[in-house]
């Protein structure tokens, strides 16, 4: 464990390398201030929600592997874990809540019934922490989702309950944001599609549009609430054809003026989303980002420090996009202890955002200009090594979290003092 005074001195070496270079290491970490990362709740309990007792993820085309000791069971053993991981990350995040997880006090409230009352406990707990709330509809692990379609569906009865949910679950986020005084993203993914080839992808794909529209009729304040739609490339269940496709959305998204929501899981594991922030942004408004690590496909990872995660925020940074850009992560990993799993993800997507807030961009744009593509290279190369570790470091110090690996401690502790006796 490094001193206070350790921590500072290398601190100041650094500040004096990336001067050199034209950086501002104490702007860099005022920047900051604009990250605000979205931490999932559903990672807390592996997307089982508080509908029932026994409640748990099925179908969809989602799945949560691994029975690491300690997950949380109630609301409140949830807010607890949530308030642990925040006090152990600089800055100020918010927290992003799936339908299944509202505060239904013992009582059966299918989706098409959830109402304000059942989320403002969560509103409530925010308020006091003073931090945003985002929302999202949840389209899977219902009987009415096991047909593999649900806004998509060519069963009115069906189609219409989930058109209903949305419509309550947009109604719940804009009543959030306008409590909390911060827009409240509302982020709606289906898990609708076909194992095998179909013969009528575009009945499908008018239902969806269709029932996207009825449910989004309603305009709210964007003030209070926005909408966004996600994508997928296919699902367990829905290998050869997903309705809601990134061409899709993408286009309802440009024609209806909502958020496209990426998701680096979602894609093909060649495709970079980093890449795709900058042509989405010529053409709407904002961009909402789900940030996970996706090993073999989707299969949200914990987030590291990869080069995906890298070139996104660099992207967002490099063209000054944070103001238009939303944050959250999506990954759910049951095999390691949960908490740790949060603080280590969000801790990687804020270290990339610094890294790529200390960059020389306006240098490296100039060596570019000038077709000087073998200095460009080299630079880059170069800012790898410099120390960045040491201005990380004296962040967290700036605001009063554990510095490094001493995080790591505490999680051990409150594993042991809360975790373990679950």
């Amino acid at each position: 464990m490094a001193s206070e005074e350790m921590i500072k001195k290398a601190y100041e070496l650094a500040k004096e390398q990336y001067a050199a270079l034209g950086v501002d290491t104490e702007q860099a970490m005022k920047n900051m201030d604009q990250v605000a990362i979205s931490l999932h709740c559903w990672q807390s309990d592996d997307v089982g929600g508080f509908e029932t007792p026994d409640a748990e993820l099925s179908g969809g085309g989602i799945q949560t592997t691994g029975n690491y000791p300690g997950k949380a069971r109630s609301i409140e053993e949830m807010r607890a874990d949530l308030e642990k991981v925040l006090s152990l990350l600089p800055g100020k995040q918010r927290v992003n809540l799936h339908a299944i997880y509202g505060d239904f006090k013992g009582e059966r409230v299918d989706r098409d019934q959830i109402e304000v009352k059942h989320f403002q406990s969560w509103i409530d707990w925010c308020k006091k922490l003073g931090i945003g709330m985002d929302f999202n509809a949840t389209n899977f692990s219902h009987p009415k989702a096991d047909s593999g379609f649900t806004l998509s569906s060519k069963d009115e009865e069906t189609r219409k309950f989930w058109v209903e949910h949305l419509k309550r679950c947009r109604a719940i986020s804009a009543e959030a944001g306008k409590q909390l005084g911060t827009p409240c993203v509302h982020n709606t993914w289906i898990p609708d599609g076909s194992k095998d080839t179909p013969i009528d992808r575009n009945g499908h794909r008018e239902l969806l549009k269709k029932s996207l529209d009825e449910a989004m009729a309603v305009d709210y304040p964007k003030e209070h609430m926005l909408d966004a739609v996600e994508s997928k490339l296919f699902g367990i269940g829905a290998e050869s054809m997903t309705v809601g496709s990134h061409d899709f959305y993408l286009g309802y998204a440009i024609s209806r003026n909502k958020l496209i929501c990426l998701d680096n899981g979602h894609f093909h594991p060649t495709e970079q989303v980093g890449d795709k922030i900058s042509s989405c942004l010529q053409f709407i408004d904002q961009v909402l980002l789900h940030i996970t690590r996706p090993v073999r496909w989707d299969s949200d990872h914990v987030v590291t420090l990869n080069e995906d995660v890298q070139l996104i925020a660099s992207e967002v940074v490099r063209n000054n996009y944070l103001d238009r850009v939303k944050i959250g992560l999506d990954f759910f990993d049951a095999s390691i202890n949960r908490v740790g799993a949060y603080v280590v993800g969000t801790r990687a997507a804020q270290k990339a955002f610094l890294i790529a807030m200390l960059e020389p961009t306006s240098s490296l744009l100039e060596m570019e200009e000038a077709g000087q593509n073998f200095e460009r290279l080299a630079m880059l190369e170069e800012l790898k090594t410099k120390p960045f570790g040491a201005v990380w470091d004296y962040y967290c110090l700036q605001n009063n979290v554990p510095v490094a690996e001493d995080y790591i401690a505490s999680v051990q502790a409150y594993e042991k003092e809360v975790l373990s006796k679950r």
